[in-house]
């Protein structure tokens, strides 16, 4: 990975870190009808995308990150339909209603629910200017 090159690697452990204290502070202060923790939480995704795409210097991989959010929001909605249909049926076991509402999983889907918009913010600002920056430059 790029991101972790020689030149990068301050850079890209700064973010991570930075990623984990603010998730760590989320935690604690709670993001539960909680505007300063899910505002910390989204921070935080935004700091672990950014410890990835960084080095990055054209807009086609800001514009593939902006598509794969997009993409990855679609299909995650069609997910949580389809695990709220199975929870709603009265013909599913309780085994699997229980697995489905498991905190496991609702915490992976806070993590999706967060990273997915800060992909997309990071993917369309990224791929603007990458294209304004790219345009300006004498070839």
């Amino acid at each position: 990975m790029v991101a972790f090159s020689s030149p990068n690697r301050i850079k890209t452990f700064f973010l991570l870190a930075i990623c984990g204290v603010l998730t760590l502070v989320a935690v604690v202060i709670g993001i539960n009808d909680n505007p300063p923790g899910l505002l910390m939480a989204f921070i935080a995704a935004l700091a672990l995308i950014l410890a990835f795409v960084h080095p990055w210097r054209t807009a086609r991989k800001f514009t593939f990150l902006l598509l794969a959010s997009v993409l990855g929001l679609v299909l995650f909605i069609i997910l949580n339909i389809t695990l709220d249909s199975i929870v709603q049926n009265p013909a599913t076991s309780d085994a699997v209603r229980n697995l489905i509402e498991s905190p496991a999983n609702e915490a992976l889907i806070v993590t999706f629910a967060m990273l997915l918009p800060a992909a997309f913010l990071v993917g369309a600002i990224g791929a603007v200017i990458m294209l304004i920056r790219n345009r300006r430059r004498p070839t």
